[in-house]
């Protein structure tokens, strides 16, 4: 999720800094605002697909030339996260099955070289992050090491694309990084006084497109509106008003959405205190022989409640 405040202050700029250069190298492509998905289980290709919708809208001209997109990178996103529990010649063969399902004969010849030059992009990044991390420990500032991380990508990107299909695919993120890296340069510009951060960082904001603008407030938005859903139930609203006013303030899909996540909550926070209460059960009205009898009969209770991915979230309760 990209980090976003249209009125930064120099504490929160240098919190951006710190996100940038410590990004590994699976989140440089991932910086997406929040999206609410349905459930779609016919992309589980892996098991932690389940539930979740497959990024990307593939599309060409009508003709058989493929249109070059941040769309298609994010397809490739998409399947590449399934590494570890897929080999990447696995990943690599769904992805091109994807392709020829949704692509003419030749946009999807074009594609899989196209994916095949990006995946050698992110293995060639594994290098340039191992510099970074060298250079961010050392005595560099966080904005000049920022930088050259930053230009270092760059110059690793025109190894593997045209400048045509680099714009296309990487345009918008490094409009994004550019916008972070000038509002870290204020942060630590020592010659500046609160007031004068504050006015470039004014300026910077000022000057933002349109559409990142309203990419920087996604997350926000999205906060702002569970606050007042939040406030409404503390007054005794019914899930028919919180379900309106988020219709309202944005779609009955993305409210609809919004519900199945509170009704996702509530069973879980359920689950939880039935957890909960049984845990307590066994270390109040139990006894055991040993502490591996009585770690034995947690794990059961455990097991009992919650999946082994679901045990992992456990520690945040206990």
């Amino acid at each position: 999720m990209r980090t976003a405040n249209l009125a930064f202050s120099s504490a929160t700029a240098l919190v951006v800094a710190v996100f940038f250069i410590f990004t590994s190298l699976k989140s440089e492509d991932q910086r997406e605002p929040i999206k609410l998905r349905k459930a779609d289980h016919s992309f589980d290709f892996v098991r932690s697909f389940e539930g979740t919708t497959q990024d990307g809208n593939l599309s060409h001209d009508g003709g058989s030339e493929l249109q070059v997109s941040a769309e298609l990178r994010l397809l490739f996103d998409y399947y590449l996260t399934a590494t570890g529990e897929k080999k990447l010649p696995e990943i690599r063969a769904e992805i091109e099955r994807v392709l020829d399902q949704k692509l003419s004969a030749n946009a999807a010849l074009q594609a899989k070289n196209l994916l095949g030059r990006y995946i050698q992009y992110k293995q060639a990044l594994v290098s340039v992050e191992a510099n970074a991390q060298n250079i961010s420990a050392g005595k560099t500032s966080m904005a000049t090491a920022a930088r050259q991380r930053w230009s270092a990508m760059q110059q690793t990107r025109q190894r593997f694309f045209s400048e045509k299909e680099n714009q296309a695919m990487f345009g918008f993120d490094d409009a994004y990084d550019m916008d972070a890296l000038n509002r870290m340069d204020v942060a630590e510009n020592a010659s500046l006084n609160p007031e004068q951060k504050q006015a470039q960082l004014q300026a910077l904001d000022d000057a933002l497109p349109v559409e990142l603008r309203e990419e920087k407030n996604a997350p926000y938005q999205v906060i702002r509106l569970e606050e007042q859903a939040s406030k409404l139930r503390a007054n005794g609203a019914s899930d028919a008003d919180i379900y309106n006013m988020r219709a309202t303030a944005t779609s009955a899909e993305a409210a609809t959405r919004l519900a199945e996540v509170d009704r996702e909550e509530a069973i879980w926070k359920a689950r939880i205190q039935q957890y909960q209460e049984q845990k307590n059960k066994l270390n109040t009205e139990m006894s055991f022989h040993s502490a591996t009898e009585k770690q034995a009969a947690l794990d059961q209770v455990r097991k009992q409640y919650f999946n082994a991915d679901e045990q992992r979230r456990l520690p945040a309760y206990e």
